[in-house]
């Protein structure tokens, strides 16, 4: 039966004076949601890396976990999760869609994140994904995941942004931290998928998958400001140096004069200050409500975290809190975080 006859017995023969009907191509037949993941995963296929990770075993090593990377520099940085390479001293191997295989190692790591950066030894010509801003996402925003779950090379999956905001609960010997503003995704994750790319609809990556919260929902480190900093730390000196205060505690609404004061309706309050801390030497005290820290607005525990950057270390640095009806400034010296 001709193309135009098996037409014909489909949707019944032609009417005279019209156009005789064309059988789409799979290239027409892709609707406009699955261009765009097809173009995003063509893209960043050649970017994204199966990670297996190795250990270090009498007369050699063993390969015992498994995730995904991204290319983020054409001389071999990839940039991955924390857990997914476990320690400063892991090695493994990158495997890659045009089936090279190249040996890694760890240039740095930091757990409070869930951020490490690799770097292949060899010298190789690698293809980087193009880095984006996740502050530009909105929920119901079209998102890809593209890793390497179970060692199949190139999977994707594609949804929506389905809440920005979140909190990650991170934890390195001692120390506990926020990673703030994390990107929850209903793009299917699966254990393979850390380390890999949580992809815009441009093919920039906006979040490294770093976590399954449930059934059907995906957390993601995002791609903004302060990550972008963490990633160059991690590559110039193997680390991130951060300031410590001592003192836990969350958001909480001001009065509503000192709100007409200072310009802003919230602050952090205190709940604990450490003993032996910076802020305990400095008389700081729970249920102080700091609100700015040297003159730099504190909304929350995000923008505490933010401001206690490794420039602050071992110098005096300005707390301003509310303390029994009155605005206070303390004077405190932040040491380095130990983790």
């Amino acid at each position: 039966m001709s193309e135009l006859r098996y037409i014909d017995a489909i949707l019944g023969p032609q009417q005279p004076g019209s156009t005789p009907e064309t059988v789409p191509t799979d290239e027409d037949a892709l609707d406009a949601y699955s261009q765009v993941v097809a173009g995003v995963a063509r893209r960043l296929a050649p970017s994204v890396a199966n990670l297996r990770v190795a250990r270090k075993v009498r007369g050699g090593r063993t390969f015992e976990g498994a995730g995904s990377g991204v290319v983020i520099t054409p001389d071999g940085f990839l940039l991955t999760s924390a857990h997914v390479v476990g320690s400063p001293d892991a090695t493994g191997r990158a495997a890659f869609v045009d089936g090279r295989e190249l040996d890694f190692t760890v240039v740095g790591i930091d757990p409070l994140s869930d951020l490490a950066v690799l770097r292949t030894t060899d010298d190789v010509d690698l293809i980087p994904a193009e880095l984006g801003d996740a502050e530009r996402l909105r929920v119901g925003q079209l998102v890809v995941a593209i890793g390497n779950p179970f060692g199949f090379a190139g999977s994707v999956t594609a949804g929506v942004v389905s809440a920005l905001g979140r909190s990650l609960a991170t934890r390195a010997g001692q120390a506990t931290r926020f990673v703030e503003n994390v990107i929850q995704t209903d793009a299917a994750l699966n254990p393979g998928n850390s380390g890999g790319a949580l992809v815009n609809g441009r093919g920039q990556v906006v979040g490294v998958n770093t976590a399954v919260a449930g059934v059907g929902l995906g957390l993601a480190v995002p791609i903004n400001s302060s990550t972008r900093r963490i990633i160059g730390a991690l590559m110039s000196d193997g680390k991130v140096r951060r300031a410590y205060l001592g003192i836990a505690g969350g958001s909480r609404p001001v009065p509503p004069k000192l709100a007409a004061e200072i310009g802003r309706d919230v602050g952090v309050e205190i709940v604990q200050v450490v003993d032996g801390s910076p802020a305990a030497r400095a008389g700081l005290r729970p249920e102080d409500l700091v609100v700015a820290v040297d003159d730099s607005p504190v909304r929350g525990a995000d923008d505490l975290q933010r401001l206690m950057v490794g420039e602050m270390i071992g110098r005096s640095v300005t707390v301003t809190v509310f303390r029994d009806g009155a605005l206070r400034r303390v004077e405190v010296v932040p040491v380095e975080l130990e983790i």
